[in-house]
């Protein structure tokens, strides 16, 4: 069966290099990553760097949880998100140099229109389970999301 999965991501300012990546899947488990910033723009040191709540790891780390995360479910996996350059991040991330990617069971991805509420704005594991949680309950109520 496969598994659905909420993302979410910070990247510094408009179409900056990633900063977080969270992954709640509807099991319950989750994955929440941060990388290195060097030089954050003005509204990310705001709002984002002091709530990020994790050490930052190389990127060759992140790459390799989600392979590992993304290997519970070898059935396949549909990555849910509500921002389509939360997909983009994700995808750079399948990709570790020329020719080569992470290996991950079948995937597929949907983007959604979503006013989720988050319990901590702007860190992406709060978000992406506000994310999980408004999508969750549209399909229940059997709303267009």
């Amino acid at each position: 069966m496969t598994m659905r999965i909420w993302i979410d991501t910070e990247f510094n300012e408009y179409k900056g290099d990633l900063i977080s990546i969270a992954m709640v899947a509807e099991d319950g488990s989750y994955l929440y990553e941060a990388t290195h910033c060097p030089r954050p723009g003005p509204w990310v040191r705001e709002n984002v760097m002091p709530i990020i709540g994790t050490e930052p790891v190389p990127i060759p780390f992140i790459q390799g949880e989600i392979t590992r995360f993304l290997g519970r479910y070898p059935e396949g996996v549909h990555i849910v998100a509500d921002w389509p350059e939360d997909i983009k991040h994700f995808c750079d991330l399948l990709i570790t140099g020329p020719g080569m990617r992470l290996d991950t069971p079948p995937l597929t991805m949907e983007v959604i229109r979503l006013d989720a509420e988050s319990e901590l704005p702007h860190n992406a594991l709060a978000d992406a389970r506000g994310i999980r949680a408004a999508h969750l309950a549209a399909l229940k109520e059997g709303t267009r999301a």
